[in-house]
């Protein structure tokens, strides 16, 4: 393990954490997203949400200029070419599903834009409008989808690359985004494809993380879709183990912060007839390495 992983925790002296699951998620509280922050608060929070890969903040009300204010004190922000936008916020995502929709976002474990040469370090999304009940999202931690692994797999994964596309998943978003009346915009230089370790290491904590996602990730580099497929349905399904997930129930004014470099998450679709309205805005991270080490060393 990394000093990172056995060093004892300090305390909170700015803000509270508050875990919700043995796995991952902390509550954060002393915090108002709508005024400046200190530096000590800040870095308070990036420590928490290295610690605790997925952080909420309740009872929020902040304007897209905050929202995004925010997010950029842990990097650039990400425009996605396949989303609509709040107007005037080309870096803010709608995340909408009315009423009449039986389809939503996000209903499968994914990670965000791993079809990108440097995905997401991290989504921040913002419940604007919520249904009475359901539209719940879980989390999984890919820290322990990895550990938990055999020796075996470990060491056969640590030889492996990924192939990531949004090339099918998108499609269909990409002909709509074309027509003006859409609401947003799509370059046809957007990216699509690209190729990651399929275990990735975490460049603040030093942890290894399990990298392929049931969304994006086709195929394994150098072999066929069907070659690949027995072992990434056995990944798909091992990392969703009830024990390694937290879920969050949305109110309005709930802020969510995940990192995506270790985090996969799962957006359930139960609310047919409600509305649900969420602003998404994407922090760019970096292009994704494995360290060097050890097997006995990794676990």
């Amino acid at each position: 393990m990394t000093a990172a992983q056995t060093a004892p925790h300090t305390a909170y002296e700015h803000i509270t954490v508050a875990p919700v699951t043995g796995a991952l998620g902390a509550e954060i509280g002393g915090v108002d997203l709508a005024k400046p922050l200190s530096d000590d608060a800040l870095a308070e929070i990036r420590r928490a949400f290295v610690e605790n890969l997925v952080i909420f903040f309740r009872d929020q009300d902040i304007t897209p200029e905050q929202h995004k204010a925010f997010a950029r004190h842990f990097g650039d922000l990400h425009i996605n070419d396949f989303f609509p936008r709040v107007d005037g916020h080309d870096d803010v995502q709608l995340i909408v599903k009315e009423p009449e929709d039986r389809k939503n976002v996000g209903e499968v474990w994914h990670s965000d834009v791993t079809y990108t040469k440097r995905p997401a370090l991290g989504s921040l999304l913002y419940a604007k409008e919520v249904p009475p009940f359901g539209g719940d999202t879980m989390f999984a931690n890919m820290y322990l989808a990895y550990e938990t692994l055999s020796p075996g797999m470990r060491a056969l994964l640590r030889g492996l690359k990924a192939e990531h596309s949004a090339a099918e998943n998108f499609a269909k978003r990409a002909a709509d985004a074309r027509d003006s009346a859409a609401g947003f915009r799509y370059s046809e230089n957007a990216e699509q494809d690209a190729v990651h370790p399929a275990i990735r290491t975490h460049p603040e904590s030093g942890r290894d993380a399990l990298y392929v996602n049931r969304s994006f990730t086709k195929n394994f580099a150098g072999m066929t879709r069907e070659e690949s497929a027995p072992l990434l349905g056995f990944l798909f399904d091992h990392l969703a183990r009830p024990e390694f997930t937290c879920r969050l129930r949305w109110k309005a004014g709930t802020l969510a912060f995940w990192d995506n470099r270790c985090a996969q998450h799962f957006a359930i679709n139960d609310y047919h007839g409600h509305r649900r309205h969420m602003n998404r805005v994407t922090v760019l991270g970096d292009e994704p390495f494995l360290a060097e080490r050890a097997i006995a060393d990794a676990a």
